[in-house]
């Protein structure tokens, strides 16, 4: 009788990417598929046909040391919980049997390698070897990660860019961001960056069993994003010194960056700042098939000492002082994952908290999360993990204080500013989705957005400060645009039955989204008398060229204190608030006709909205549709200039992606940015 032989097994990839929604990630040298569903392989047989009732099939999966060995059976019937493999005993080819190999809704995340044995009855063994990548499943109910709705599982795992939301809750800005999880060697390098990991290193076999976990996967990747005590993707860098890396605000997507890491041998990327470790992180998650999508929490504080009160100093003429380690940043980005939490029982599963920013240690390590959003609604501080840092950052207490010489001259509290407004990215539209009332219960009117509000229009812009005998608003007219006047109002009130002299300081300082101000750059003191329950409306503004220089992509701490001239009683009233700067636009020639692989032409168009002549570096790219990245010099433009740039580009993917644009300004710290998302048809 002739051997029977294995000559070749056919990884039969193009199907299973498509069963398994893994087609975008065609481009990886193995097979890509998600746990808890089957994956299909052929074998070439030499020699005689297989038997079925002679010979028998064998297959054993490895993830590193450890395995697993099944018998190829004739019964279709999987479980969710066992590896298993069958043959479909309708459709058996004894020259190329199909063999079908599933994996439990719970198998570790990883690379694995697989050896397929033939046994005849009589005569020798041959074997033949493959590996795949088993990524979770949010399609399958039977995984942690099962996400109900098909436009959620594709805006929270397929989607390839989005947009991060920075700014202030009054002038939002929306950055496109590339999250390149399709991009050459993605994939990889996020696989490898859990194997980099402190916990793989230190024990293996440990690290692969508990990879089943998406809460022990998202808190390994959380600590591995930053390199505070690993050997992470990103250095952090808040110091406005960025000559020895990127400046965090000129990345554009996470691509570059782990790329970059990879590349480098696991040298920590220079620099990020929180938006950056929380897209990266995006990234990450997204490749390993958990649901996750960036969160913005604008006005979020950062309380060191944990008592929920962060303390905010001014000196009498309105000057912010650098007085307290606790601090508000106007906007800090973290991410959220979906997943269920068997680990604290019900009603906590659904979006979790991670934060890969490096701020505290949990567990020893800088990382933050997983979170459950509910628990930090309810106070669930007894739960893990980090609710209660999670909880301050979203509902602590401000208390403004105003100083002189060591000596407290009055103290006003805020229990509406931290945690104003939360947002993130909606599902399947370039706007935001309001979800400040997941994390907390509204108690202003002024932020009862509803749940899927494109617009920030009813968040307040008023900030009010009142003593026993005044009470002073200030309001921003509108939300500031570059190249126009920053005009608004001070409204003082005298609440007594007598006349007052009042004393008027105003202040703006520039400022980083997460740092005191700097020096004063504009500044304005007087003296407004006050009838008898008089209200006086007094109008200011700020011109371009006093604000220009000094903001570029900053924002502005405004200021007023005044100061009752009989009493010295004081009061304050301030805002915190950037300005919008010009806009790229981007246009598509015939955009409802763009194919797959055809040349496609877009123009860039930037008109100078600024007081002075700019110029400065356009860069354009997207993922699927652009190579790399194209840059352009741009020559110096007088304000109310205009200027045109034509690209072509040939689109490789199909499907919706983002074409961004961004201008990095000479002699202006400040990158202005477009996007246009593009619908690609099918070749």
């Amino acid at each position: 009788m002739e051997d029977l032989v294995i000559q070749h097994v056919n990884p039969e990839k193009s199907e299973n990417l498509e069963r398994h929604r893994t087609e975008d990630f065609g481009g990886s040298k193995s097979l890509v598929v998600r746990r808890g569903a089957a994956f299909r392989i052929s074998v070439q047989l030499g020699g005689r046909p297989f038997n079925p009732k002679t010979d028998s099939l064998r297959v054993k999966v490895m993830l590193g040391r450890l395995y697993v060995t099944m018998p190829v059976t004739f019964a279709k019937k999987v479980s969710s919980s066992r590896w298993k493999a069958y043959i479909d005993p309708e459709c058996l080819d004894p020259q190329r049997p199909s063999i079908f190999i599933s994996s439990p809704a719970s198998a570790s995340v990883g690379c694995y390698r697989f050896q397929l044995c033939v046994a005849p009855r009589a005569g020798r063994q041959t074997r033949a070897f493959g590996r795949f990548t088993l990524l979770c499943n949010p399609w399958c109910p039977e995984d942690s990660v099962y996400i109900p709705f098909e436009d959620q599982r594709e805006e929270y795992v397929q989607n390839d860019s989005g947009l991060l939301f920075m700014g202030t809750a009054m002038n939002l800005v929306s950055r496109p961001w590339s999250f390149d999880q399709y991009e050459p060697g993605v994939l990889e390098t996020c696989l490898n960056l859990l194997q980099v990991s402190p916990q793989h290193q230190n024990n293996r076999r440990a690290d692969y069993l508990k990879r089943s976990s998406p809460v022990y996967i998202s808190r390994v990747v959380s600590a591995m994003i930053n390199c505070e005590d690993d050997r992470g993707v990103l250095q952090g860098n808040w110091s406005n010194d960025f000559k020895k890396g990127v400046n965090p605000s000129v990345w554009t997507g996470s691509g570059d960056i782990l790329q970059q890491w990879a590349q480098s041998g696991h040298s920590p990327v220079k620099y990020g700042q929180c938006w950056v470790f929380a897209a990266v992180m995006c990234t990450v998650m997204r490749v390993l098939g958990v649901p996750c999508r960036v969160v913005t929490n604008f006005n979020s504080a950062h309380d060191t000492n944990g008592n929920l009160v962060i303390e905010e100093y001014y000196s009498e003429k309105g000057e912010k002082l650098s007085h307290s380690k606790d601090s508000i940043w106007n906007f800090h980005v973290w991410v959220e994952c979906w997943m269920t939490r068997r680990d604290l029982g019900s009603g906590m599963d659904g979006w979790q908290v991670l934060d890969p920013t490096p701020q505290l240690r949990s567990g020893g390590v800088f990382c933050c999360g997983p979170s459950p959003v509910k628990a930090v609604k309810d106070r669930r501080i007894d739960l893990l993990y980090d609710v209660p840092f999670v909880y301050a950052e979203v509902n602590a207490d401000v208390h403004k204080i105003i100083m002189s010489r060591g000596r407290v001259l009055s103290l006003s509290r805020d229990t509406e500013n931290v945690g104003a407004f939360i947002c993130t990215k909606a599902v399947g539209f370039p706007r935001l989705q309001n979800i400040t009332g997941d994390y907390k219960s509204i108690k202003s009117p002024t932020s009862t957005l509803s749940s899927r509000s494109s617009t920030v229009s009813e968040v307040s812009t008023l900030s009010r400060g009142s003593s026993e005998g005044v009470l002073v608003f200030l309001t921003l007219d509108k939300a500031p645009v570059a190249g126009e006047p920053v005009r608004f109002t001070v409204t003082v009130k005298n609440k007594r039955r007598a006349a007052k002299s009042l004393k008027v300081h105003l202040n703006a300082q520039a400022k980083e989204y997460n740092n005191s101000p700097s020096d004063t750059f504009w500044e304005t003191h007087g003296i407004v008398q006050l009838a008898a329950m008089e209200v006086k409306v007094l109008p200011q503004q700020i011109l371009p060229a006093q604000y220009e220089d000094v903001v570029g992509d900053n924002l502005i701490n405004l200021a007023v204190v005044l100061e009752d001239m009989a009493t010295d009683e004081r009061v304050l009233a301030s805002e915190e608030f950037n300005i919008a700067a010009p806009q790229l636009s981007i246009q598509i020639a015939d955009e409802d006709s763009v194919v797959q692989n055809k040349e496609q032409t877009a123009l860039v168009t930037f008109t100078n909205t600024l007081s002075h002549m700019v110029g400065g570096v356009l860069t354009v790219a997207g993922a699927g549709l652009i190579q790399g990245k194209i840059h352009f010099r741009m020559l110096p433009l007088r304000p109310g200039g205009r200027v045109e740039q034509r690209i072509t580009f040939t689109p490789s993917m199909a499907g919706t992606k983002m074409l961004q644009a961004s201008m990095s300004l000479t002699k202006v710290s400040s990158t202005i940015r477009g996007f246009k998302m593009v619908f690609v048809h099918k070749a």
